[in-house]
């Protein structure tokens, strides 16, 4: 059989087995296939780099649940991306926690347009709603992708500006599940105009847990992130707070000091965000970029392939992990061994069930 895409059958659902397996994360992921070149030969490989990490191999997820995933993606409509393919977008390839396989249904060419992200508050102002439905239509109308998080209020409104323009949507849950239910209609015409994308496997309703991965693809995607009203610890301010991690522009619009809905984009500002009050701030801020500083597509790991390592390097390394975080650069110097031994240690650790990652490129044992 084959997916939407046409391609093998056999290879993708071996993708799909490894990526829905437990304790395959997206960095492991990608650093498998670096090591064996294949899913499906990094299925094999599981049980030995498992003992080797000292415990159990993962159960790998069943191939009739990968089969039924393509079969559902091709009812709606929609076919998957894998990050090793050459069309997968370049800028979210770049991330270390890019999403293996994203879902999606639409206009595949908006993922080769420059990208910004608009977020905000579900309960924003209706000025605020406004302003973002303008600047969106105004930046979609200069060739812009502007993508958000379909969710109530400002991301709302910015899909609704930007929709005859081009905009993309990054939903929490899968596929094929409205969420919220009131934008089931701007979800539908959205796969239909612009581009939806789903990471999480159709459905699969969304989970709190499940938001923060969303957030992290709407601004990797994307060369700079606009914030329209946050509140203090928002999500909004967690995908800027993304976005700055990324090398990402950040970006917000002022407002009033006596509404808690402007405090998170004026704290923004006042700690280094570029203020923005029309689609011409947000377009000097963004043209600058050099192309050539994008990663060509079609590479799907940045950094060594995992190597095999000795007992000695081994130990060495286990004796160095703790409960408490610590960033794998810590690693590699302290040990002084090579990035390539490190990373394959950690791989097996993990499979084991015996290392956790962290946001930031930090692991802890467990």
């Amino acid at each position: 059989m084959a997916d939407a895409a046409g391609r093998d059958g056999a290879t993708a659902i071996a993708r799909l087995r490894l990526i829905r397996t437990a304790q395959i994360g997206p960095v492991t992921y990608r650093q498998l296939i670096a090591r064996f070149g294949d899913a499906a030969s990094a299925i094999a490989a599981l049980p030995d780099l498992a003992a080797r990490g000292g415990g159990r191999a993962p159960v790998v997820a069943d191939r009739a649940i990968a089969e039924r995933e393509l079969a559902t993606a091709i009812k709606f409509g929609a076919r998957h991306l894998f990050v090793d393919d050459h069309d997968y977008p370049a800028l979210l390839a770049e991330l270390d926690d890019a999403p293996p396989v994203l879902t999606l249904r639409g206009d595949m060419a908006l993922l080769g347009r420059t990208a910004v992200a608009m977020v905000g508050a579900r309960n924003a102002s209706a000025a605020a709603c406004r302003f973002a439905r303008q600047l969106a239509y105004q930046l979609a109308d200069e060739g812009v992708a502007v993508v958000s998080g379909l969710a109530r209020g400002i991301d709302t409104a910015v899909h609704v500006g930007a929709l005859e323009g081009g905009t993309i949507a990054v939903i929490a849950g899968g596929i094929d599940i409205a969420y919220p239910p009131e934008n089931a209609a701007l979800q539908e015409r959205i796969a239909r105009e612009g581009l939806l994308i789903a990471e999480q496997p159709p459905g699969t309703e969304p989970r709190a847990r499940h938001f923060p991965y969303r957030n992290r693809i709407i601004s990797g995607l994307s060369v700079g992130t606009v914030v329209v009203e946050a509140a203090p610890k928002s999500g909004s301010l967690i995908t800027a707070r993304l976005a700055g991690e990324q090398g990402r522009e950040v970006m917000a619009v002022p407002g009033s000091p006596l509404d808690p809905r402007a405090q998170g984009c004026n704290g923004l500002i006042r700690d280094g965000a570029i203020l923005v009050q029309s689609a011409a701030d947000v377009l000097e801020t963004i043209r600058p970029i050099d192309a050539r500083m994008v990663r060509a597509p079609g590479a799907s790991f940045t950094g060594p392939p995992p190597q095999d390592a000795s007992d000695t390097e081994r130990r060495d390394l286990l004796s160095l992990l703790g409960p408490v975080p610590v960033a794998i650069d810590e690693l590699i110097r302290q040990s002084g061994f090579a990035p390539a031994v490190v990373q394959m240690v950690l791989l097996e650790l993990e499979l084991a069930g015996r290392l956790e990652r962290h946001a930031g490129g930090r692991v802890s044992g467990v």
